[in-house]
């Protein structure tokens, strides 16, 4: 099988290496996952363009990052299990919560809605309970929420198989394993 390695910056195209500048600016590295993903500057530019604009939506930090988090639980993304942990911890999300998260079962009564919702739009390939859906409504999210939950999803299963095809080294201190 063929391997696919982490690209060096002059392996992918001029377009890619404005994007890997950009990126190196914001987060002070061009991390494996994104160089990867540059083999195709629009890919990169797509993805990078539809993660910003989610990340303005309508859910909080701790949210977004729980909607990760369970996404890349269910795709065993070591990868993307990683650097969210990261940055969880970076938005003031305890490794205890981070661990909560991806076990399915937290305290917070809304944030747990979201999660169980996540888990099952995944799972069921977007075709979630209906009792799931009706309790998302019920925790106060609307029709707005529920479009973004699908593409903070969509992103995240994105990265997911870009990590399983490609198996690339974690540039991030590894998750806990959760027992």
């Amino acid at each position: 099988m063929k391997t696919i390695n982490v690209p060096v910056r002059e392996q992918v195209s001029h377009d890619s290496q404005l994007l890997f500048d950009q990126i190196k600016s914001r987060l002070g590295k061009v991390p494996n996952l994104y160089a990867t993903i540059g083999y195709s500057s629009k890919a990169l530019k797509g993805f990078l363009q539809f993660d910003e604009l989610l990340n303005q939506g309508s859910f909080s930090e701790k949210e977004k990052e729980a909607i990760a988090l369970t996404v890349s639980e269910i795709n065993e993304c070591n990868y993307c299990l990683a650097a969210h942990t990261v940055t969880s911890k970076i938005k003031g999300i305890s490794n205890e919560e981070t661990l909560s998260i991806r076990r399915g079962k937290v305290e917070d009564p809304k944030l747990n809605t979201l999660i169980k919702l996540t888990k099952s739009i995944v799972i069921n390939s977007g075709k979630p309970d209906p009792d799931l859906l009706e309790g998302f409504f019920n925790a106060g999210f609307d029709e707005m929420s529920l479009i973004e939950l699908v593409g903070l999803i969509t992103v995240r299963i994105f990265t997911n198989y870009v990590y399983a095809l490609t198996d690339i080294p974690v540039d991030f201190p590894a998750a806990d394993v959760l027992v």
